[in-house]
């Protein structure tokens, strides 16, 4: 989960996620009461539960990670953008796009 949320593609959505949430819970005082409310549920429902389930299932998930880990190794390999942020893929998709009207645009008017 660690390498996973360590990618920039994946961290960057999760901070473009995260502005959104804080802004909207800022922008409307009862959304904010109730997001409020549920975090803290989901908080105390994680902290319940965590450490029994982990003891428990401890020596699995250290064999699903090491699995996941080398997942996720060929993956990156295979999709190049999964180490980029949101924002420089947007950046390069637009100037790709720019320059392939362009392109259109030459061809077109020739």
């Amino acid at each position: 989960v660690k390498e996973v949320a360590d990618l920039s593609l994946v961290s960057s959505a999760c901070d473009v996620v995260s502005a959104a949430y804080a802004s909207t819970k800022e922008s409307h005082p009862c959304l904010r009461s109730v997001c409020d409310a549920a975090e803290k549920g989901v908080q105390s429902v994680t902290e319940a539960t965590a450490s029994c389930v982990l003891a428990t299932l401890e020596p699995h998930v250290a064999a699903v990670s090491e699995y996941a880990a080398k997942g996720l190794d060929k993956l990156g390999e295979k999709l190049p953008l999964l180490p980029k942020p949101v924002e420089q893929i947007l950046s390069d998709t637009k100037e790709l796009l720019s320059t392939r009207v362009a392109e259109v645009k030459e061809a077109v008017s020739s």
